[in-house]
């Protein structure tokens, strides 16, 4: 037992347990995998850069392939992803075979996304493809995406307020605004054409603000409504927290680091629930090292042990001690048998989680003042450090606690 635990702490051996642990962790996550499927120029890129906050380069950097036909993008980083996106190419042309793709992702995808051009009606083949994919895995919800809807009605701005109902119509009534004829016979067209192999159907017209449109993510939130009412829930949980803090952000720095840093806090939450005693303390704090790491890289400032002491001194490393502190006290919970371990699972999760987001949070702070060209006060740096996990606790409890409100589980309806 002696050596068992000496070797938890030897750093040689101690890397290749906490890669293994993390390997496993990563496996367990709840992160959506979003299967895009659609011709190329649909609109994929534009539903992602809507669903993360991402801009188009990152995106197309993030691709990498993984079958002869399709590419995988883990969000934000394949470490700690948030959301998983499939995009298969080559749908529109005679060589494109199925069989491999469904071999690869059938039992991963989560839901299936058809991009579609509201006024391109040449989708014989991605029908056909469709189709085979639905046959696979009927009980995966499918969600077809009609995208370029200003097609329709050109030098136009679009009818607001948003006038389609969830199944992709525009109901009768005073309250409705003009929609153009053009633009209902071709989605209702579209809606037919796929009635037999989609459960859901949204118009959006996500366009870059610069094109001048009054409403640049036009129907951006029915389509989101529609994905979290057709995702299981905890994958769900995922994409709602992501959404709810990306409200928040303040500037670019922010808005490419918080994916991170709730992508670690969620890996984190599940290395403080592994109910082996001290192993997760190990685990976190690894993970936390790897956060900080790439939020250094992110800020363009490189992180050595100098520097790292210098932004903990100015947290102030007793925070950092205290917090250490209820760790281990959840650790002698967990020797406690069954319900100990049990206890002592939830409460790591929920404080691993917490000091991980707060964390991360603080070291973005410390970077922005030193962009503006301010080193923050030591007073600064506790006062945000607290702040920053009061409120994690408090949007632990909100998203994942239990009086949080969940994610819809009612299965698809279709065929």
């Amino acid at each position: 037992m002696l050596d068992r635990f000496k070797r938890l702490f030897t750093v040689s051996d101690r890397s290749g347990r906490v890669q293994q642990q993390l390997d496993q962790l990563r496996d367990r996550l709840p992160v959506p995998v979003f299967w895009m499927f659609g011709k190329t120029q649909s609109g994929k890129t534009s539903v992602i850069k809507y669903l993360t906050g991402a801009d188009r380069a990152e995106i197309g950097k993030g691709f990498q392939p993984c079958t002869r036909f399709s590419s995988l993008y883990q969000f934000p980083t394949p470490e700690a992803p948030l959301a998983t996106f499939l995009d298969t190419r080559g749908l529109d042309e005679p060589g494109y075979d199925p069989a491999e793709d469904l071999a690869r992702f059938n039992n991963e995808a989560h839901v299936v996304v058809v991009v579609v051009k509201v006024l391109d009606h040449a989708q014989e083949n991605v029908l056909k493809h469709l189709t085979t994919l639905r046959n696979a895995q009927r009980r995966r919800p499918v969600v077809l995406v009609l995208t370029c809807l200003h097609e329709a009605y050109p030098q136009q701005q679009h009818p607001l307020p948003y006038p389609f109902d969830n199944d992709g119509q525009s109901p009768a009534g005073e309250a409705t605004p003009l929609v153009s004829e053009d633009l209902l016979r071709s989605a209702a067209e579209q809606r037919r054409r796929f009635e037999k192999v989609v459960d859901r159907v949204a118009l959006v017209d996500l366009t870059p603000p610069e094109e001048g449109f009054n409403d640049p993510e036009y129907g951006g939130p029915r389509l989101r409504q529609e994905l979290l009412e057709v995702l299981p829930a905890a994958v769900g949980q995922t994409l709602r927290t992501l959404d709810e803090a990306t409200h928040e952000l303040q500037d670019l720095y922010a808005r490419e680091s918080l994916p991170h840093i709730l992508g670690y806090s969620t890996l984190a939450a599940s290395a403080g629930a592994v109910p082996v005693p001290v192993l997760d303390l190990v685990l976190l704090s690894g993970i936390q090292s790897r956060m900080i790491y790439h939020l250094a890289k992110l800020y363009g400032q490189p992180m050595d042990a100098k520097r790292f002491l210098e932004i903990g001194g100015g947290m102030g490393l007793g925070a950092l001690t205290r917090q250490a502190a209820r760790m281990t006290v959840v650790e002698l919970l967990k020797f406690i048998p069954f319900v100990g371990s049990v206890m002592g699972a939830v409460a790591g999760a929920a404080l691993a989680w917490a000091s991980t987001y707060a964390l991360g949070k603080a070291f973005c702070y410390y970077y922005r003042r030193v962009h503006q060209g301010h080193v923050p006060q030591t007073e600064d740096l506790k006062r945000y450090y607290k702040e920053q996990l009061a409120q994690a606790e408090q949007l632990w409890k909100g998203t994942f606690g239990p009086d949080a409100k969940p994610a819809a589980e009612t299965p698809p309806t279709g065929p």
